[in-house]
């Protein structure tokens, strides 16, 4: 193996990097947003790798992972169409007729759409739909909504972990290592049925009091019908077809984007006044620009050989024993992910990850332990993933607009609740994958050939 010098361009690269990131994970403190960091990150690492000859504009566009940030910006659209039709609304008062007074149905069933959605639309779009619902209903019950909210973050996190498309990460993880729908699942779904079923029932132990009191009778007075059948069963349609399209898109030779695209198209003419502009006004651009910016950023730490020379030190340990690396790696993403967001992280380890694939390591349990880590981790703490930070947001606002401080999700109530969750996930992940080692550890025959073109800077 050809030994790598330590150069400028490195130094440079992993300076503008490091800052970047601190600046991104520091948000709370200087007040500027994590976007404008990125973006900023992103204009200075072309810059300067322009200046000293080892990136340019043309390998920045290159580095980006179109296939995530389509998929995402094409997923986001489809849900800006789904909310006024009023669907999501009638499935969660559907949860708390059927659970008539049982606080802790009332939570599960809750859970398990959240969850549900959060297989097929990313975690931090779900918790925007169900999140003002959760507080309707419990004010309507007059019972404590904070039970319900952190469910729903808890839930949708880990939920999330068990698909391609169910939680950023998963997206970019897939994407970089030329993973199918049919493959994550497969390998994640099990390991997440599992953790997600110990979470619902530690979620009974950890609000044991506040799941006992009796509930009022649910108002049923201020109730808003369908307002738009046509486009929500068109819609509900819609996503079905495109679930067959993710499980068959490596038959089809269809990247997961497309077949979001193509649901897109066919949901826009099911809703014929639809107005596509407002469905596009409500699509995160914000989101999206943060993605584009940080493939950016670790495109140019690529081209300095930085990642390269970080390896060299961690290839021998993976070398030696690659099932304690593997099971090290998923909790230090997971307190890492848990102390600041997880798509930065994701994005700096694929590289990372991808380097040693070349040196002819099977880097399969680790891109297993890298989703597994992440998505646990997302439940360690308030800022662990957005879907948290939305929860902490409305529950901040609910307690202000109520005159009722007890009503906030604070950061140590969260970290009360939500740590014990991802400790007892991330035991619980170790355990199987320890258990069904040889599974996990088998190469996927798809990986050599997509890391080949990654490390070449195509996609």
């Amino acid at each position: 193996m050809e030994t790598l010098e330590w150069n400028n361009d490195m130094l440079v690269s992993a300076l503008v990097l490091a800052v970047t990131f601190i600046a991104i994970f520091t948000e709370e403190i200087h007040k500027i947003h994590r976007v404008k960091c990125g973006m900023a990150g992103a204009a200075v690492m072309i810059v300067l790798g322009q200046s000293m000859g080892f990136y340019n504009p043309d390998q920045a566009v290159e580095a980006i992972d179109w296939n995530v940030v389509f998929l995402l910006g094409g997923m986001m659209t489809i849900v800006a169409i789904m909310i006024p039709t009023g669907g999501f609304q009638q499935m969660a008062y559907w949860a708390a007729d059927f659970s008539k007074g049982r606080l802790f149905l009332l939570l599960a069933l809750i859970g398990s759409l959240v969850t549900g959605l959060s297989l097929l639309l990313d975690n931090v779009t779900t918790v925007v739909i169900f999140g003002p619902l959760i507080i309707l209903i419990c004010q309507s019950l007059r019972v404590s909504p904070i039970p319900y909210l952190l469910a729903a973050a808890l839930l949708s996190d880990t939920g999330g972990v068990a698909t391609l498309v169910g939680d950023p990460p998963n997206l970019m993880i897939g994407s970089a290592f030329g993973i199918g729908f049919n493959t994550f699942l497969i390998h994640m779904g099990g390991m997440v049925l599992v953790a997600w079923l110990v979470v619902l029932v530690m979620l009974r132990t950890l609000f044991k009091e506040e799941l006992a009191v009796t509930p009022h009778e649910l108002d049923l007075t201020d109730r808003e019908p369908l307002s738009d059948p046509k486009t929500w069963y068109g819609a509900m349609g819609v996503l079905g077809i495109m679930v067959i399209g993710f499980i068959m898109h490596n038959a089809l030779h269809w990247e997961p984007w497309f077949v979001t695209a193509l649901g897109l198209t066919a949901l826009a003419f099911i809703g014929k006044d639809l107005d596509m502009e407002e469905a596009f006004a409500h699509t995160e651009l914000a989101l999206l620009m943060f993605f584009i910016s940080l493939f950016i950023i670790v495109g140019g730490v690529e081209h300095s050989q930085f990642l390269e020379y970080l390896g060299t030190f961690i290839i021998p340990f993976v070398q030696e024993d690659l099932l304690v690396a593997t099971l090290l790696l998923m909790w230090v993403a997971a307190f890492l992910s848990a102390a600041i967001d997880n798509i930065p992280f994701t994005a700096a380890m694929i590289p990372i990850i991808a380097g040693m694939e070349t040196q002819g390591i099977n880097v399969t349990p680790l891109f297993w332990g890298l989703a597994a880590g992440v998505g646990m981790g997302g439940n360690g703490t308030h800022i662990g993933s957005t879907a948290n930070v939305f929860i902490v947001t409305i529950s901040e606002k609910m307690a202000k607009d109520a005159g009722d401080p007890s009503l906030a999700i604070t950061p140590g109530m969260w970290m009360r609740k939500g740590l014990p969750v991802m400790l007892v996930t991330l035991v619980t992940c170790t355990i199987i994958m320890w258990t069904f080692w040889d599974f996990y550890s088998a190469p996927i025959e798809t990986t050599s050939a997509v890391v080949g073109e990654v490390m070449g800077g195509g996609h």
